[in-house]
């Protein structure tokens, strides 16, 4: 059974940091992309940051280019997403992913195929 759990979240003044680790089971981690989403109150799913198997990483917007980065340690089956300089509007659920198969341009949501509960970050101003 594949498992992904997230953890690291909490309460955080903006400006602050937090890292979110992405624990994984039950798949041969290091041959899969990983992605970080969130989902803010009312507010869609939105992608944050994906890194491959190769350790490539993308983003998939501009809103956190500069403050967060995504790391994988392969020995430990877990993907980091550490947060810098947070904002009021990064307050989210965070979600981690997996895909297994192809990835298609843009790398929706709906092409990762295992996900984990979430872990609810929030930034107060």
């Amino acid at each position: 059974e594949v498992q992904l759990v997230e953890s690291g979240g909490g309460l955080v003044q903006a400006g602050g940091s937090l890292r979110l680790s992405c624990a994984a089971s039950g798949l041969p981690f290091d041959d899969y992309v990983i992605g970080w989403f969130r989902q803010a109150p009312g507010k869609g799913r939105e992608g944050v940051l994906c890194i491959s198997s190769s350790d490539e990483s993308a983003y998939y917007g501009d809103s956190v280019k500069g403050r967060f980065t995504i790391s994988r340690d392969n020995a430990k089956n877990t993907v980091y997403l550490q947060m810098q300089n947070l904002k009021p509007e990064d307050t989210a659920v965070y979600y981690c992913a997996v895909n297994i198969g192809i990835l298609p341009d843009g790398f929706p949501p709906s092409a990762y195929d295992y996900w984990g509960q979430g872990t609810l970050v929030t930034v107060s101003s």
